[in-house]
């Protein structure tokens, strides 16, 4: 009686961990790597803790509905957030164990609703009536087709190397077994998911943050939001990019030293010093490569998918 209640209180302390890292500490990783970018540019840069104090700014304002706006544009924003807090119950982005409602879904099922949160984030931005949001929401659309097929191929294709889909045995199988590092079939979905994190995280080559008309993507979902909405909208793009490169991290990069039990608290730091090796990747991918014409996004994205199907013709084969 006394071990069942034990590992039922540690379970709970494990999902809120979980739970809490994704929704509060994506905020500090996207302040961490802001600031590093501007250190390597040689400029003083913002605090570590700036989204933070935006988020709380945004909330503190007041919310302004445009007049020709539907239920979508104000309730869009939270059914995305309740997605992606969905999505950390599935996915193993801190503790290695599954954690309460992990059997909900599985790879496939957790690809699905990162497209599923895409959908509503474009129909909301729709919604608002804005030339800007639905020219935003158009390039979106004739892009993100190869991102979220890419996706969800690298999800199921991922499968065939450990015969499951579920991600917590895949964590497990790679930890045990690093020589899959080494084959093809692994390399190719861990390239292709890397080219979907920088489009879906807005990073150089394919950088579509900002209010630039000629290059905004992602920045015109926001243009008609503010204050409370505009905090939910901001905060939801900080806790999907912790997702996916949490993902890459512990699923395809680096899946080692994560601990669950009466460890489990050293996970957070953990993931801290993995996001940290992930940053100088990026830093260098930005601070040495140009961005990509608008055009040439889709040329990135099937290539992308190309490796991703490449890898499961070559699994199935």
């Amino acid at each position: 009686m006394a071990s069942t209640l034990a590992g039922g209180v540690m379970l709970v302390l494990e999902t809120l961990t979980q739970i809490v890292t994704v929704i509060f500490i994506s905020p500090l990783i996207a302040g961490i790597y802001e600031n590093l970018k501007s250190k390597v540019e040689l400029k003083k840069g913002p605090s570590v803790f700036q989204p933070y104090y935006d988020l709380f700014k945004y909330i503190k304002k007041e919310t302004i509905v445009p007049y020709n706006a539907g239920f979508l544009f104000i309730y869009g924003p939270y059914l995305v957030f309740a997605i992606l807090v969905l999505i950390s119950f599935i996915i193993p982005v801190v503790i290695p164990e599954p954690v309460y409602f992990t059997a909900s879904a599985d790879f496939l099922g957790g690809a699905l609703l990162f497209s599923l949160a895409s959908f509503i984030k474009i129909l909301g931005s729709v919604d608002s009536g804005s030339n800007y949001s639905v020219m935003g929401a158009a390039r979106a659309s004739s892009f993100t087709y190869l991102g979220e097929a890419t996706l969800i191929t690298v999800f199921f294709a991922v499968a065939f190397i450990t015969r499951t889909d579920n991600p917590y045995v895949t964590n497990h199988y790679l930890v045990m077994h690093p020589f899959s590092y080494l084959t093809l079939l692994h390399i190719f979905a861990s390239v292709a998911f890397f080219m979907v994190f920088l489009f879906e995280t807005g990073r150089i080559p394919v950088e579509s943050e900002g209010l630039m008309e000629l290059g905004m993507i992602d920045g015109a979902f926001n243009y008609e939001y503010s204050g409370k909405l505009l905090a939910i909208n901001k905060w939801s793009g900080y806790m999907k990019n912790y997702l996916l490169g949490s993902v890459l991290l512990n699923v395809f990069i680096f899946p080692w030293f994560m601990f669950s039990g009466r460890l489990f608290f050293l996970d957070v730091p953990v993931m801290i010093l993995k996001w940290l090796l992930l940053m100088l990747i990026l830093l260098f991918i930005e601070t040495t490569l140009s961005k990509l014409r608008l055009y040439k996004v889709q040329d990135f994205l099937a290539t992308a998918f190309t490796l991703s199907i490449a890898f499961l013709i070559v699994s199935v084969i």
